[in-house]
């Protein structure tokens, strides 16, 4: 086997999710045997849909997708489809086959040592924590010991040593990586290439060299073709006020008009329209709940996971308005049980105030209806109190646009969920407001503006971060973590 042979390439593929939804128009790439790369661009561009192409899961409108004969190929999804929530772990990996295996147990074992997860086979995968989730998915695609690995965000919900660990597998990896994911710290200690798909020209950029200087020369090529608009907008400008002036006069001087009309037209054909993948989400805040004042939520208790097992600890959580918790802990503790149980109002030990409204950011979005649109959501959100002038330009804010208003949530991709989410959140004026892992799918251009919207919020708050960068953009006034209990 030759380490330079191509064993992936498209030839002018053409996709599109129905008639209005274009993916592909014209991309043509390759990928290189043992080569580690990512796949980049906007949330709901379609870095997924590659993804599905590359497993024959979609089929391309038009262009070819050539795969080396015998090429093995696994994926590491985002999430674990709901369908397969009440599989024993056993049952999950016999799914990853075609066939019956007979060493199963002993396969389940090593791959889940690998991905650093020690967990009884008959436990159902949809009882897990979200952390659990990531690590169980990566060892669904890595069971099948493929030639090709496709990693669908695979950091997310993964605590500090789960994305380290990961780190490494990748790095020592033999075989060929394709990686999506928005964290740029992780992506940049492997990656050897870059496939930036431009949600504007729907076409696959190809480049070589670590994540850090591609996003950079990106960055440059993005600035010149500013830079080289103004000029062209400049020179069109002067160009059309000679044009005008010359056909006024009449004569030989309007074929003369004619011409640097044709001229402008020529140049105006050369101006780049500017990409909308460097737009991010506009400035929001989420309003508090109001007439709300004293002790919101008080916690005497938390059930922690050990061995499998939850036991109850004691505590000692007071939490007044505009007051912070970070909940911290390694992925399995039971942060994401306690958010839940808070939110539901069934925790032990725990009281919050009567009449508090709560807003509950969950990680794998199941406060929304996959069934509503996108519309149905937010109008829900706002209530009697907005318009529909209202609701269409807060969402455009989102950059949930007319299109999007009309999709059901779960056809969207998960970065487009997690904005709903947020543009949600932002129009139900919560007294305490729930966090997990508010940052996971989101593209890193988002974060920013994300962080202060929570950090200016007036109400209480829980906050479940992963992401320190993220995390010490908020004001926490009280930690408390789990794994130290």
């Amino acid at each position: 086997m030759l380490q330079d042979e191509i064993i992936l390439k498209f030839n002018d593929v053409s996709f599109e999710w129905g008639t209005n939804k274009p993916i592909l128009n014209g991309a043509s790439f390759s990928v290189r045997r043992g080569s580690k790369i990512t796949l980049m661009g906007q949330n709901g561009a379609g870095k997924s849909t590659i993804f599905q192409l590359i497993t024959g899961q979609s089929n391309p409108e038009s262009g070819s997708i050539n795969v080396n004969k015998d090429l093995t190929i696994a994926t590491a999804k985002q999430v674990i489809g709901r369908e397969d929530w009440d599989l024993t772990i056993t049952k999950f990996f016999e799914k990853c086959f075609p066939e019956k295996v007979y060493d199963i147990d002993k396969k389940i074992d090593d791959v889940l040592e690998i991905v650093n997860l020690e967990m009884p086979h008959d436990r159902t995968v949809g009882g897990l924590s979200g952390g659990q989730q990531a690590r169980i998915l990566l060892a669904g695609a890595l069971i099948q010991d493929p030639d090709l690995l496709l990693l669908d965000e695979p950091t997310n919900n993964l605590d500090k040593a789960g994305i380290e660990h990961l780190t490494k597998f990748i790095i020592n990896y033999p075989e060929t990586c394709i990686v999506i994911s928005h964290d740029a710290d992780f992506l940049n200690a492997f990656t050897q290439g870059v496939l930036y798909l431009d949600i504007f020209t729907k076409k696959v950029e190809q480049y070589t060299g670590d994540y850090f200087a591609v996003v950079e020369e990106i960055k440059n090529r993005l600035e010149r073709e500013r830079m080289k608009n103004i000029r062209l907008e400049k020179d069109i400008s002067h160009r059309k006020e000679q044009a005008n002036f010359f056909a006024q006069k009449g004569g030989h001087m309007r074929d003369v008009s004619s011409k640097m009309k044709k001229k402008i037209e020529e140049l105006e054909s050369e101006i780049v329209e500017v990409r909308r993948e460097d737009k991010t989400i506009k400035n929001f805040t989420i309003p508090a709940q109001k007439d709300i004042g004293g002790v919101i939520l008080q916690l005497d208790s938390v059930a922690i996971a050990k061995n499998h097992k939850f036991i109850n600890k004691k505590v000692n959580v007071t939490l007044n308005k505009k007051e912070r918790l970070l909940l911290i802990g390694p992925n399995g503790i039971g942060k994401t049980t306690l958010l839940e149980k808070l939110a539901s109002g069934h925790a032990k030990g725990e009281h919050i105030k009567p009449g508090v409204k709560i807003g509950y950011y969950r990680q794998d979005f199941s406060t929304l209806d996959f069934n509503a649109t996108v519309y149905q959501t937010l109008a829900k959100a706002m209530g009697s109190d907005g318009t529909e002038q209202g609701l269409r330009a807060h969402a455009a804010g989102f950059l949930l646009d007319a299109e999007i208003l009309k999709a059901k949530i779960g056809s969207l991709s998960e970065g487009q969920k997690g904005l709903v989410a947020f543009a949600a959140l932002s129009l139900e004026k919560p007294g305490l407001l729930i966090l997990d892992e508010p940052t996971n799918h989101i593209n890193f251009r988002h974060i920013p503006v994300i962080a202060k919207a929570i950090n200016n919020f007036e109400g209480a708050m829980i906050l479940v971060s992963h992401l320190q960068d993220f995390a010490e953009k908020i004001r926490v006034d009280f930690t408390l973590d789990l794994g130290a209990l």
